[in-house]
This record gives structure tokens, sequence and C-alpha cells, in this order.
């Protein structure tokens, strides 16, 4: 019965949003985790779109069958499988996947925009029952694996097809994947040329393009960077001082291109304090998430952009997400809004028998001083 009505909701959602949706080619998303100094761990990450995604808050329980979305872009006709961990997070579209959540371990991650790199691989009609859609890799991932080092394992057995959504322009979603586990340990999943890469990532930062390994290796391009203040230039003896504080991070790039971006949310979460505790994190995480917070038309799309509908528009942070894995608490902020919803999964109804969904729409709340 579940797989049926699963079925009918991606067979909706084709039907629906065929004529609205383009290639997700100006998403640019910024994903990063904090250590805190109680064996915690703290994921940040901002989701940015140029149409609205509507995404919601979904809670998929335990022992609950999923359709395996196969090679002819059809439910049930890839690798079918049954949740072992229930997963909070969000989803896109209105279907019933996720692009970003956490799991009752503690495991968390996202799924982030990929467009020019995501190239996956070439399963025949033979082996369509394992394999899934991109767009479930992080739903599978989060619903069957408690670590990092399960998910390594994990994926080597399945292949990620180039079945198609067309809610994406009749294209796979072309994305990447991040994941960290209550250890700390995190890795990020590609799919280039075709293969499976799988990268453990040291930094615990994740951008879009260019393929994770180039963003690596563009870090050694800014070791002159530090959150050290630098002392006067001195010259035959006349003396220089830098025109304010922060010269140790002056050449920081600002722009929102993804290997910038990537650089900004290396050394912003590398500079955070040793001493924070995971709830200090927390905090820390929604002021770092502020450092890539698009605001209403700093980026437009013309008119020329079929990402933009053919009629232009924005790029927006529809919403940005805090996790807590320890105290296993899942935070968002809505574009809307400034307010911040917590979801406790020490609460979550494990057991419950459907995916179910809730729409952060609350207004705007406000703490009135008089």
């Amino acid at each position: 019965m579940m797989n049926q009505k699963m079925a009918k909701q991606f067979l909706a959602i084709a039907v629906s949003s065929t004529l609205a949706f383009a290639p997700l080619s100006s998403n640019a998303c910024t994903s990063f985790l904090l250590k805190g100094n109680d064996n915690g761990f703290v994921y940040g990450r901002t989701m940015e779109f140029g149409l609205p995604l509507k995404s919601q808050l979904t809670l998929v329980p335990r022992n609950l069958p999923m359709l395996g979305v196969g090679v002819d872009s059809k439910p049930g006709s890839g690798l079918n499988w049954t949740t072992k961990y229930a997963v909070a997070g969000m989803n896109g579209l209105g279907m019933p996947v996720l692009v970003d959540g956490m799991n009752e371990k503690g495991l968390v991650g996202g799924l982030l925009n990929a467009p020019n790199t995501a190239v996956y691989q070439a399963v025949s009609p033979v082996d369509s029952a394992n394999s899934i859609a991109s767009i479930q890799m992080l739903l599978y991932a989060l619903s069957n694996f408690a670590s990092v080092d399960e998910v390594k394992a994990g994926f080597q057995k399945i292949k990620v097809n180039r079945s198609i959504i067309p809610a994406y322009n009749n294209q796979s979603a072309p994305v990447r994947m991040t994941l960290h586990d209550a250890k700390g340990k995190s890795i990020v999943i590609e799919y280039l040329k075709g293969e499976l890469v799988i990268t453990d990532n040291p930094t615990g930062v994740m951008t879009n393009d260019p393929a994770f390994r180039d963003q690596l290796n563009n870090i050694g391009n800014y070791a002159n960077l530090t959150s050290v203040e630098k002392n006067p230039i001195v010259i035959n003896g006349a003396s220089f001082v830098p025109p304010s504080s922060g010269s140790g991070l002056h050449g920081l790039p600002g722009d929102y291109l993804s290997p910038s971006r990537f650089i900004r949310a290396l050394f912003l979460t590398k500079s955070v304090p040793s001493s924070y505790t995971t709830a200090q994190q927390t905090n820390t995480a929604w002021h770092i998430l502020g450092s890539f917070d698009i605001p209403p038309g700093a980026i437009s799309l013309p008119a020329t952009n079929a990402y933009g509908g053919g009629a232009g528009g924005i790029e927006v942070t529809e919403w940005s997400v805090v996790a807590d894995n320890k105290n296993m608490i899942y935070y968002l902020k809505m574009f809307e809004t400034t307010n911040i919803y917590s979801f406790d999964m020490k609460k979550m109804d494990v057991n419950a028998k459907e995916i179910k969904y809730y729409k952060l729409d609350k207004p705007q709340a406000v703490i009135s001083i008089n």
C-alpha cells in the first residue's frame, strides 16, 4: 500500500512539474562541520535556488518500504528498500526524497548541486533493480547507514543511474553528497565521468562545482590567510599599519562563486575557538551561515537564463539548516522569516507508518521589549 502511495506521489510530480522547472544550473549551496569541546558536532548548510523549492520538514520513520527509481525513471523499477533508521530532513518539490537531513544515529548531510561535473553510472536495464536515482542518494544513505564507513561500503554495492526527473527539465538531478557521522568523520560522494568517487573530507566543508578534489587542491593558494592580525609594515623606519582590523584575512574571497565560498567557509570554520561547546557551536553555525545568505537581488538571473523560467528571476537562500548530532536537534530557518524552527529527534515517532510533512510557514516572531 505504501509503495502504491509513493508511486502516485512521484507520478503526480512528474506530470505537474514538467512545465515549470529547468536544470539546477544556478544553485549555490554551502555546507560545513564544527566540532564542540564536548565531543559533539554541528553541521551547517544553506540551500540556494532560483525558483521555489517549496521544501517541507520531512519525517521518515523506520521500517518503511521505499521505491527505488530505475533506469526507466519509474519508481519501483530500481532498488527498493526498507528504512532501517528514522530520518528528519528537508525535501524538495513535494517529492518523498531528501535534499538535507539527519538520522537517529547522528549521520547528517545533504545534496549539493554539481551541474558541471555530475555524470552518473551507465546502468543497463538488467542491473536496474540494483540502482537508484541521484535525487534518492541522501535518503538511501540516511535511512540505511549509521556511519560514514558504512556509507562507503554500502555505496560500493549499488549504482546511481541516469534516470530523469521531469521536475529537473527531464534530466538527472546533478548533485553530490556530503555526509558527517557522530564521530566527526566526513566524506564527499560524487559521480564523475560515470564513476563513483568517494573522498575523505578533512575540512568538513563542501560547496558546488568544480570536483571536490579540485576544491581541496585550491586551499594551498590561500596559505597566507590567518585569523591573527598582522603587524605594521616597517620601511626605512616608517611604519605602515593596516587600515582596520581583519588584516589577517585580507584576501578572503567574498563573492558567491563556489570556490570562493569553499575557501570562505573553510577559514571561518577553522577560526572558531576550540574551547566552544556543542551548544556554543550551534549558535556559531548560524553566524557563519550569515556569511553565505544571499540577499534578494544579489544574484539576478537574466531573461535568457532558462533557469529563471525565461522571464528572469533572482536566486536566494531558500532555507538554512543547523544540525546538532550530539543532542539530536535539527534546526531550520526559512527565507520568508528569521524564525528558527527546531525539531528534537529524540521525540520523533520513529515507528510511524508513513512519511510526515510539516510546512514551516509561521508568521515572523518578534520579541517586544515595551
